[in-house]
């Protein structure tokens, strides 16, 4: 009888290109496929060791002489809201909260487009066409959803987050709202929201992406108690925000292939 072995999945390298947090540098991602039978343990075993989704990619920065990206999540139960969130929760008690299967529509995608063309008209998904937004929300090999917010009275979809669903804890991996709702601070409330989530369902973490010293597009995640940053190969509670420097150095990142070398798979083998 012939046995068909799993295979390990293979890691690459992106080229070069412009950094989209911090001016005058480069990017360089280290990235695998998501895909098969165990793509939901690949992506738990990879996210817990700093990588992220982009549809069927699982990717981590991997860039030449900086280092200065790190992949940042909240400890649910080790979080306090402060004042200014406890206010951004009650400004928004009066939207309503629906989770569904991961389906894009023509209202999310006008959204989405209102929210680039005033807060990223320069950035990379800047040219992204209804299609391939679909395809954003629609290719997920794992367990996703998409969780709309809209405003209980208008009826009007303000604010829409695809997310992930892991073992330990819920990953936001994308997420936009009507820009003209300043008050509301709705990717904060977003965030508040998808913290009550995970407490509800017993979920630990929420993974929030990367928080990047030096890059005002990211301060916003500091302001979260129970914060905890991946460096070293080790999640550490982040303490004091301006101890993270984002210097270059030659020896920032170590060689691709130790990398590859010191990145845990999950036991795929079949159980008896």
């Amino acid at each position: 009888m012939r046995h068909t072995l799993p295979i390990a999945p293979q890691f690459y390298v992106t080229a070069p290109q412009p950094c989209p947090y911090l001016e005058g540098r480069m990017e360089r991602k280290l990235f695998t496929a998501l895909q098969g039978e165990n793509a939901d343990k690949l992506n738990d075993s990879l996210s817990q060791q700093g990588f992220r989704r982009s549809q069927n990619v699982l990717y981590r920065p991997s860039c030449a002489e900086c280092s200065a990206c790190l992949s940042a999540r909240i400890d649910v139960n080790a979080f306090t809201a402060s004042r200014s969130q406890r206010r951004t929760m009650h400004r928004n008690a009066d939207l309503n909260r629906r989770a569904s299967s991961p389906w894009a529509s023509e209202a999310q995608y006008e959204l989405f487009r209102t929210y680039l063309d005033s807060r990223h008209a320069e950035g990379g998904m800047a040219d992204m066409d209804v299609f391939e937004f679909a395809a954003m929300i629609e290719e997920t090999p794992i367990r996703s959803r998409v969780v709309e917010y809209t405003d209980e009275a208008s009826k009007e979809l303000i604010g829409v987050s695809l997310t992930d669903v892991l073992s330990d804890g819920l990953s936001m991996v994308y997420s936009f709202y009507a820009p003209d709702h300043l008050k509301r601070s709705l990717g904060t409330y977003m965030i508040l929201d998808h913290i009550r989530i995970a407490q509800e369902a017993g979920l630990p973490y929420l993974y929030l992406g990367y928080w990047v010293p030096g890059s005002q597009k990211m301060g916003y995640k500091a302001k979260f108690s129970g914060l905890e940053v991946y460096i070293g190969g080790q999640w550490q509670a982040m303490r004091d925000p301006e101890a993270f420097s984002a210097d270059t150095h030659p020896l920032s990142t170590d060689p691709i292939a130790e990398q590859v070398a010191n990145i845990h798979l999950p036991d795929t083998r079949p159980t008896r």
